[in-house]
């Protein structure tokens, strides 16, 4: 009877154990087992095999109300931001009235709780003849906000909107034909049929996952948690999945080729390691035959409007870690040391010590930007992650270049790490958040917009950039939701979720370490839970999932089997629970087991250089209690490189209770609108937002005046950038208006191009003056303009071009030049595309501020060997204005 008891007691206490959630929150639970999401189950039935059920709900409940505009050009240029055409679908075939384009129609019939029918078809209809009047009569069409499209510009019209396979995402609209409306009889309505609530576009995983390759050259891990060890699996095999033919990275399942940030991310997580002859191939095919690092291609004609590619270097370092390959290591130096050197002259800011350029991996630019920002602001902006990303490069460049005994580089790039790292904590350190702004943006004055940025405000701490108090404050109040950190907080209205309203297991994974190495174990916790949930039930790593309900579907764009993705999966059980850390010489051990995922655990098989490590591991915490070599205690928990051979590790933990760690968990949030403003007169004026409280108006970055009003009287005495903020009813800011600049008109000068150099022959329109100049990689690559200053003080250049070489958000030809004043560098210019061959659509490049003397100066304008773009074959624009204004 005594023996019954006790074998029914054990079984009984396994089964509770077993039964109860090892995570639970008011969205998922995860068991020993299975993960479970409202009527959503994924099981794993072996380490080898996992099942799910899950079906997206995305299609089951769209609104039949539709909000929609339409675009030239794939430009937001038809009516004014918050106004836009409102339609009701009624039935399973509809057609809008003929809508004038730039006259909104408002629909307000039907239920508010009516849905659209499976494979609704609609017919939308737009009258253009005022437009095409418009270019006969005058050669162009005027916007609502002023801006003139050229007739020879014109390259097709377009729809926007919020319900698929609509989208607002304006710049990849010419990227969508179904989304293009022509006039096919020439009668002036332009017409295209869409398809609502698609059958083929409902989304469901397929219905298990069972191992299908032989995983045994990889790490192998067995823990008591069977869930873990099964996603563990599956990221192993689907990381095999992810090389290709020629032996290089594999982005994604729907992503091909190599991508300088996804690589690299992945690189540094844990391809370093598990793949490092991969890594190192990957890592070259992202090098130009100049052995500067490639720039993925992105806003303006990415470089250097987009700079995160530093994080190469970070990367490349990590690959020699893991491998202590000398021969890489010298190659990556020198790659390394040419980039960082040709960002210090076209992207470091003297004034802040920041680095210019778009957030690091987040390079959708209406998903994380306001829209009134064009590509030559995103270049001016100074964001958190991509200035960390070039912190840390300096950073591995010196260290590089200690083993490698140039202790010139190591002290030259040492003092570009500290600028850079105080100036992140100068300018974008929130002393009332607790954590650091996503950026500082703005044109001759800036400030910052409050918004967290995941990504950046992790490696703000993995990298030591915030200091101990700091990274324990960015961990406990940086806002986390139900389904994870999102990329940014508050979220941005209007925008279909992708970066904007989104969650990335990558960043989580990131986000993880980060919380690890601060000692948080309920952040650690609730970021394993946000990775292991999405794998699990989706049955793959996915790329992103929405904020707002955890789902794969209703983002703009996902792939399976996502580099990243899986990297960071893996990298939970290696750098996390087992705490693997590769140093230049040895490899060290800071395991993070949380109590909920307590127990015996071991990964076998783990090759660092030229040894084979079996490591067992038992207990909870982040404490090393005692740490065994092959049976023997060693004092501190780490292996030596020169290690060689096949070694048993053994590590119990000291399963000491943690202290109770805050998270910030909060509902997801959106922010309002961004004010437009507009002036008539001495009068600026902004539309009124729903929800706001009041305005908050800066006057060149510097706030002026909080007011429940939406005008304000100003005067044209000197120069003023006003902005205005919207605010809620919890205090939570939109982003800043577009600055709108009043100013004396004397304090402004104009010199004509063609004045200082023989005009160009070409068409195109829109110019001032009796022409412009063409200036590519041979022709006019110095420009001389000498100039008259009657006042001493401080100046803003800028220039007035086209660049039609390229969309606004892909391709790879943003033209560059060196400003110098008198023959002494000054600043770079960048001048970044337009749009596809839209050589009539002029804009404005960045402003390069200068003090300048009173009388006769000499301003140049010059093509160096550091303004080479990613194209390197094209870098062209056409000049036709230099505008000098006086700022202070």
């Amino acid at each position: 009877m005594k023996k019954t008891i006790v074998f029914i007691i054990p079984n009984l206490l396994f089964i509770m154990a077993f039964s109860q959630p090892i995570y639970q929150s008011k969205a998922y639970s995860i068991y020993n087992d299975k993960v479970v999401q409202g009527t959503a189950e994924a099981k794993a039935v072996s380490a080898t095999q996992i099942t799910s059920n899950y079906q997206s709900p995305a299609n089951q409940f769209q609104s039949s109300k539709l909000a929609f505009k339409f675009s030239i050009n794939g430009k937001d240029n038809e009516m004014k931001p918050g106004v836009d055409h409102h339609f009701n679908v009624t039935g399973s075939s509809a057609e809008t009235p003929v809508i004038r384009f730039g006259m909104p129609l408002l629909d307000g019939s039907g239920d508010a709780n009516s849905f659209l029918q499976p494979d609704t078809k609609l017919k939308i209809k737009v009258d253009m003849k005022a437009v095409f009047a418009a270019f006969k009569s005058q050669g162009f069409y005027t916007t609502f906000n002023g801006d003139k499209i050229y007739k020879e510009d014109f390259k097709g019209l377009f729809v926007a909107g919020g319900t698929l396979p609509m989208i607002w995402d304006f710049d990849n609209l010419v990227n969508r034909p179904e989304l293009q409306l022509k006039d096919d009889n020439g009668d002036g309505i332009f017409e295209t049929t869409i398809i609502l609530n698609a059958k083929k576009d409902e989304k469901q995983t397929a219905a298990e996952w069972t191992m299908s390759k032989d995983i045994a050259a990889f790490p192998q891990c067995k823990s008591d948690y069977l869930i873990s060890d099964a996603i563990y699996n599956m990221s192993v095999e689907e990381m095999m999945r992810a090389v290709e033919p020629d032996s290089t990275f594999r982005t994604g399942k729907e992503w091909a080729g190599v991508w300088t940030r996804d690589i690299s991310y992945s690189i540094i997580l844990s391809m370093a390691y598990l793949q490092p002859e991969v890594a190192k191939k990957s890592l070259l095919r992202k090098v130009n035959k100049k052995k500067r690092i490639i720039q993925d291609t992105g806003t303006g004609g990415a470089y250097p409007c987009s700079t995160d590619r530093m994080i190469w270097a970070v990367a490349a370092f990590e690959v020699y870690k893991a491998t202590g390959d000398k021969d890489w290591l010298q190659q990556a130096f020198e790659i390394v040391k040419n980039s960082i050197d040709d960002d210090m002259l076209n992207a470091y800011d003297p004034a802040t010590g920041l680095v210019k350029g778009e957030s690091s991996f987040l390079d959708w630019r209406e998903q994380t930007y306001p829209k009134w920002m064009q590509p030559v602001d995103i270049y001016e902006s100074e964001n958190l992650g991509t200035n960390a990303v070039h912190y840390q490069a300096n950073i591995v460049l010196s260290q590089m270049a200690a083993i490698l005994k140039n202790q010139s580089a190591v002290i030259k790039y040492l003092a570009n790490a500290d600028k850079i790292k105080a100036g992140i904590n100068k300018y974008l350190w929130m002393e009332d958040k607790g954590y650091y702004a996503q950026f500082y943006y703005g044109r001759n004055s800036k400030m910052i917009s409050p918004k967290s940025e995941a990504l950046g405000e992790a490696l703000c701490v993995l990298f030591g950039i915030a200091n101990a108090k700091q990274q324990q404050s960015i961990i406990a109040k940086t806002p986390v939701t139900d389904y994870g950190i999102p990329c940014i907080y508050p979220q941005i209205p209007g925008i279909t979720p992708y970066h904007n309203n989104a969650v990335w297991p990558f960043v989580q994974s990131y986000w993880a370490m980060a919380s690890a190495k601060t000692g948080n174990e309920s952040s650690v916790m609730e970021s394993l839970a946000a990775i292991w949930r999405p794998a699990a039930l989706f049955l793959t790593n996915k790329e992103n999932f929405v904020a707002d309900n955890g789902d794969f579907a209703g983002t703009v764009i996902n792939s399976s089997n996502m580099l990243w993705s899986l990297s960071g999966n893996l990298a939970m059980v290696h750098k996390v629970i087992f705490g693997i850390e590769f140093n230049a010489d040895k490899l060290l051990f800071h395991p993070f087991v949380p109590q909920q995922i307590k127990g015996n655990r071991s990964l076998k098989n783990f090759t660092y250089r030229n040894a084979v490590l079996n490591i067992e591991m038992e207990g909870f915490g982040n404490k090393i209690q005692s740490f065994l070599l092959d049976g023997k205690v060693v004092a501190n928990a780490e292996i030596s490189d020169k290690l060689t051979g096949t070694h048993s590790v053994k590590i119990i933990l000291a399963s000491d209770v943690l202290p109770a760690a805050k998270i910030n968990k909060v509902a997801n949030y959106t922010a309002l609108a961004t004010p437009l403003l507009s002036s008539e007169g001495n009068i600026i004026s902004w539309q009124k937002i729903d929800g706001v409280k009041s305005y908050t108006v800066f006057k060149n970055a510097e706030q002026l005046l909080s007011t429940p009003k939406n005008s304000l009287a100003v005067n044209a005495n000197s120069y003023a950038a006003y902005q205005v903020i919207a605010v809620d009813a919890d205090g939570v800011e939109s982003f800043a208006s577009e600055p709108l600049v009043v100013v004396d008109k004397k304090l402004i000068q104009e010199f004509e191009i063609e004045k200082a150099i023989a005009k160009s022959d070409l068409s195109y329109k829109g110019f001032t003056g009796s022409g412009f100049v063409e200036i590519n990689n041979t022709v006019n690559r110095i420009i001389t303009i000498p100039v008259d200053i009657k006042v001493a003080g401080t100046y803003a250049i800028d220039f007035r071009y086209a660049n039609g070489n390229g969309p606004i958000n892909t391709k790879n030809m943003c033209a560059i030049r060196t400003l110098k004043l008198n023959n002494t560098f000054a600043g770079t210019i960048v001048l970044p595309q337009r749009g596809t061959d839209e050589w009539s659509n002029w804009g404005y490049s960045n402003a390069v501020q200068i003090p300048l003397k009173k009388g006769k100066q000499i301003i140049t304008l010059s093509f160096e060997s550091a303004n080479e773009n990613m194209n390197e074959d094209i870098n062209q624009a056409m000049l036709d204005v230099m505008r000098v204004i006086r700022i202070k």
